[in-house]
């Protein structure tokens, strides 16, 4: 079976290297399946740099999430023509993988294969953000940075879905006109002359729920936009700065300050609860279009081709890693 894999850790485009191996033999309880289509998550990029928050054992072949087709099974409710899509990180850069049937969760044939290669990662984080850390009553505002990004436009769809109103700050103008059309409520610049119309507009509907995905500056934007005892969660630290938090918010407005990451969130969750929302999501990508921007798709052969891109700036979504068998 052909498959990426890297020996050391290291630069993504010097370090991965293509690999054919045997194909191993089905065990009980285990399921062979055809990769249709997996992302690029800069959570994989960083397990290849070896600077993610775990580190795998050398070598590994990468991939966090992906969705595919059952070939063979030898676990009882997988049957060959199943779609799933994987609970653990499955080593999804590759043709074919086997794993066991318990870390793969079956999603309706209908779901488009695409979207479902992106189901774990960004959906689950934007859900789970919106509905553990306060029951926000609809029509309920929240904010958040790096709205483009993509667990931001998760957030904006699922919010909607939710009948949660967002409030969203991007870097650049020209994004604006995107997320309004995706159903944002409000975009504006992430800059403070910003925060202080917000606030002025708003007045007392503050925002009760902040999302900080870049850490700095924005992130104190952020506890400056909350209404008092509002909950800030972090969960990315894309300027790779510190929060620092003044401690006025913590005196005066008595700002709860979280972190987040899925998956730790989901070790918490028994099997049931994460079926339940993955499930929802499915759902909601095949009924209501809740959808994440493809940038680009490459085959696995091209494979540094693909991580090179992956890393560039100015992306307008995931780059895919496809296969011959995935839908046109």
């Amino acid at each position: 079976m052909l498959h990426a894999t890297y020996h050391q850790f290291g630069n993504p485009a010097e370090v991965i290297t293509l690999e054919n191996t045997p194909q191993a033999t089905l065990a009980d309880g285990e399921i062979h399946v055809r990769i249709l289509a997996a992302p690029i998550n800069p959570a994989d990029i960083n397990f290849i740099q070896g600077t993610y928050g775990i580190r795998p054992e050398l070598p590994c072949t990468p991939g966090i999430e992906g969705c595919g087709e059952i070939i063979e099974s030898r676990a009882e409710n997988f049957h060959p023509g199943d779609k799933v899509v994987f609970l653990d990180r499955a080593n999804t850069w590759a043709e074919e993988v086997i794993c066991s049937a318990e870390t793969a969760l079956k999603i309706p044939s209908a779901t488009p294969v695409e979207q479902a290669a992106m189901l774990k990662v960004n959906p689950v984080t934007a859900w789970a953000m919106l509905t553990s850390f306060e029951n926000l009553p609809k029509g309920s505002w929240i904010i958040q940075n790096a709205a483009n990004s993509g667990v931001g436009v998760c957030v904006i769809q699922i919010a909607k879905l939710l009948g949660l109103r967002t409030i969203n700050l991007v870097r650049r103008e020209e994004l604006i006109p995107e997320l309004l059309d995706l159903g944002s409520d409000i975009v504006l610049l992430d800059n403070a002359e910003s925060i202080t119309h917000l606030k002025e507009t708003l007045n007392n509907e503050l925002p009760t729920l902040a999302l900080n995905a870049v850490g700095g500056d924005s992130a104190l934007r952020l506890m400056d936009a909350l209404a008092p005892k509002g909950i800030h969660v972090t969960y990315g630290a894309m300027s790779m700065r510190s929060l620092k938090a003044p401690n006025k918010f913590l005196i005066f407005k008595n700002i709860q300050l979280h972190g987040f990451w899925c998956t730790e969130w989901m070790k918490e969750k028994t099997n049931t609860e994460i079926e339940t929302v993955f499930q929802q999501l499915a759902q909601w990508m095949i009924t209501d279009g809740l959808h994440q921007n493809i940038d680009s798709r490459f085959k696995l052969t091209a494979i540094k081709s693909a991580v090179i891109r992956a890393q560039e700036t100015r992306r307008n979504g995931k780059v895919l890693i496809t296969t011959n068998a995935a839908p046109e």
